[in-house]
């Protein structure tokens, strides 16, 4: 009797203490009125607090009625405090977030695969957001080039479709998609740029320096575009994009056109934003009004993207993603290339009939379906993905073989991903662990369009358990530490190399078999972070690379795959730099040596292109910096220089009579950027910006006097572009862009490093790109 009156009696003073508080349910949104995502709302002095949800909500439930004081905070926006009164019952509260003016605190995902702020990460990193992808696309819509005239240390477009030379200091980089992979480090075909419209990408995340975190393929580091999500709160949102492009200077058969229509939105726990897109270029042509060779060629192509993202969000704590991409860019020409003479004249287009099918990518599936969870148990929270991507794409004539051909890269990639972040605290430290799996299947392939096999299907299996640790101490150092180790096997069919004369002369029969890697990588980095003025950092990375695998077989020598040299690169970067913050200026700073003990060199003998392997040292600098002097006006520029050699005798010193520096398709020229931006009107924003290529010329002629693949001479040259950007009204906006501005006639690097007649092409003429966007 006594045990029941005792539960009684607590079960009432429970209820009394109950209705004696109160819950909160508060909303979190920008400037703009779009909600908020992450962050934490709490209490001061106390131990209440609630996670701000995806729709920017936020609930703190059981306070007892008083005044308290609330702290709002949001990675990228400035925190706030305010003034609370409880009373009983429910109270709805409203909380507007200011962007930080500081690029210090943008938000990046990419480097370890949780929110952290980029003024506290030991990385070097690159953010392109969205409006300053819209400018670049404005003028050219190429990824390939909007990255080079806004990313310090990445080497230089070549106005194709391919972006082979395009290195991230000195080394490959891992192209993604939402962290899907989008590269073919197994048979790298120089296509993975331009993967994607721009027109559905939210954000760019370069990460430099090589890096693990995503598996195999990143030794000079990675660039993951991040794709849109919905804006506002409304049921329905309309963008449509109406687009003009040609040549100012022999305007004939330039003209373009280019259409986008995007919708996005959100009802209940759906979000959702559905996007489709054409475009169609013309005839590209130089300063000079000549045709430029359609080998590879950005001109005459067709693009199309289809994407949809689709989110729901089971409660406060638990969302569902689902996305989907479509890209594909087909070249149908009426030109055919007129060799030139390198150094000479220029191998220009002429009309006639092209060899074989339409160049180009015809697929680029991507699929990601996600599960995200707040504090799935205790403190931890969770994201697992399941992805894949499918992709093919078909080279133009080549006779780099016996009886010519145009050869075809497949690739089917399908993958998992589990990551964990768990949240700790201890005295003096607050650190967070991000912990999880990669499984990843990648079966890539090149045959030739007839049906002949140059690279055979390699069928690689990858399980990778990684950690990483992200701790502040003292308020003052964030330690940043993680592990990573591959498990891969590589599964290689029986096949035969490609004949070098009638009657399969010179083809070579080779046994198939598995490939075993196992490797333990590690990261490390430590930054000072107090001092708004001077954040310094230094890191130690690793990067793990089974690159060029089909290029080592399809000119395989010998008859069975163990007795190829087909061991990985492995990648010791390090790297110290400082970040400066004040307030209307900002500047950063950085140094690196990356070191590998077997590189994967490209280089041409007699005709065919091999793999080089042997050890590599590889230093250099980046330097940039932006200011905002007056609310309408803001300037900036960048400064990147990189340098590498072969260490011919392996004594860890790339700097003796032995040693001999890497090509040009690796090591780029010197590269300065800088751009004014003024804004006459409130809605008028007008931009210039000019990148200069530096001379580099290491190596001498042959004795006929050309130039091997990649030694050609880089000469100097500089490039203005100019973008105007004028919003009529809340709905309708018009863009221009002027790409070479000055009408320059020049070469880009690859066309000189090459050294070959058939890329000695000139650069783009003067082109316009007039757009006009109606918004609802």
């Amino acid at each position: 009797m006594k045990a029941i009156l005792s539960v009684f009696v607590l079960i009432l003073t429970l209820n009394v203490t109950l209705a004696q508080t109160s819950n909160i349910s508060g909303k979190v949104k920008n400037q703009t009125g779009d909600p908020v995502e992450g962050g934490t709302a709490n209490i001061l002095n106390t131990n209440l607090s609630g996670s701000i949800n995806s729709k920017g909500e936020f609930f703190i439930r059981n306070i007892k009625p008083g005044t308290y004081t609330l702290s709002v905070r949001s990675i990228g926006y400035q925190p706030v405090e305010q003034p609370l009164i409880v009373t009983s019952g429910s109270t709805e509260i409203e909380v507007t977030l200011n962007a930080s003016t500081s690029t210090l605190q943008e938000v990046i995902v990419s480097s370890g695969r949780v929110k952290e702020t980029l003024g506290k990460t030991p990385v070097s990193v690159t953010i392109l957001n969205a409006e300053e992808i819209q400018t670049q696309a404005g003028i050219n819509p190429n990824l390939s080039n909007m990255l080079t005239w806004t990313v310090p240390g990445l080497g230089f477009a070549n106005n194709t479709t391919s972006n082979v030379g395009q290195t991230l200091r000195g080394r490959n980089v891992l192209v993604l998609v939402d962290g899907i992979p989008q590269s073919t480090p197994l048979r790298a075909g120089g296509r993975d740029f331009r993967t994607i419209d721009p027109a559905v990408i939210d954000r760019i995340e370069v990460i430099k320096g090589s890096t693990s975190i995503y598996g195999n393929g990143a030794d000079g580091g990675l660039i993951n575009y991040i794709t849109k999500k919905p804006s506002g709160n409304n049921h329905f949102n309309s963008l449509t994009t109406i687009g003009n492009t040609g040549n100012l200077v022999g305007v004939k058969n330039s003209v373009g056109g280019r259409f986008s229509q995007q919708f996005n939105g959100q009802a209940g726990k759906i979000d959702y934003v559905v996007s489709g897109l054409f475009d169609q270029t013309g005839v590209f042509k130089d300063a000079e009004g000549e045709v430029i060779s359609p080998y590879y060629g950005l001109g005459e192509t067709r693009s199309y993207n289809g994407f949809a993202k689709i989110g729901y969000t089971l409660n406060q704590k638990n969302r569902l993603e689902l996305m989907y991409n479509y890209f594909g860019s087909r070249q149908q020409s009426d030109y055919l290339p007129l060799e030139g003479k390198y150094g000479e004249t220029p191998t220009i287009g002429v009309k006639g009939d092209v060899l074989g099918v339409d160049q180009g990518t015809r697929y680029n599936h991507n699929g990601n379906l996600s599960f995200i969870s707040k504090q799935v148990f205790n403190r931890t929270d969770l994201e697992a993905n399941a992805y894949f991507q499918s992709f093919k794409t078909i080279y133009g004539f080549d006779d780099f073989f016996y009886g010519g051909g145009q050869s075809v890269i497949e690739s089917d990639k399908k993958g998992l991903r589990v990551n964990l972040n768990t949240p700790f605290s201890f005295k003096n430290a607050s650190t967070n662990l991000t912990y999880g799996i990669d499984l990843l299947n990648d079966i890539t392939s090149q045959p030739l369009v007839d049906g002949r096999v140059w690279a055979p299907k390699m069928d690689m299996k990858n399980l990778a358990p990684y950690a990483q640790l992200n701790t502040t101490l003292f308020n003052n150092f964030n330690l940043k530490a993680g592990i990573r180790y591959e498990n891969i096997t590589i599964d290689v069919n029986d096949f035969n190399t490609l004949a070098t004369g009638p009657n399969n002369a010179g083809s070579i029969a080779v046994e198939g078999g598995r490939l075993d890697y196992n490797a333990l990588t590690f990261n490390a980095g430590l930054r000072y972070t107090p001092l708004h003025y001077f954040k310094p950092y230094v890191s130690y990375s690793q990067g793990f690379s089974i690159f060029e695998l089909g290029r080592i077989l399809r000119t395989a020598q010998e008859n069975t795959l163990k007795k190829l040299n087909i061991d990985p690169v492995i990648v010791d970067n390090y790297e110290a730099g400082f970040n400066s913050d004040f307030k209307k200026f900002n500047f950063e700073a950085v140094y690196y040596i990356s070191k590998s003990k077997l590189g994967a060199n490209m280089i041409e003998q007699n005709g065919i292109f091999v793999t080089r392997r042997e050890p590599e040292q590889i230093h250099g600098y980046e330097v940039s910096a932006s200011v905002n002097p007056l609310s309408y006006l803001t300037v900036g520029g960048s400064y990147a220089y990189v340098e590498g050699k072969i260490d011919g005798n392996n004594d860890g010193d790339a700097k003796d009579k032995d040693d001999k520096y890497l090509n040009t398709s690796r090591i780029s020229p010197p590269k300065a950027t800088g751009y004014i931006k003024v804004s006459p009107l409130k809605s008028w924003d007008v931009r210039a910006d000019y990148v200069y290529t530096a001379k580099r010329n290491r190596f001498a002629p042959k004795a006929n006097g050309t130039f091997a693949y990649g030694e050609g001479p880089i000469k100097s040259s500089g490039i203005i572009n100019l973008s105007s950007s004028y919003k009529f009204n809340r709905i309708t906006s018009l863009n221009l862009g002027i790409e070479n501005l000055l009408n320059k006639e020049y070469y880009m690097p690859a066309a000189l490093f090459m050294g070959r007649n058939r890329e000695y092409t000139r650069a783009n003429g003067i082109r316009y790109n007039l757009s006009l966007s109606f918004s609802l």
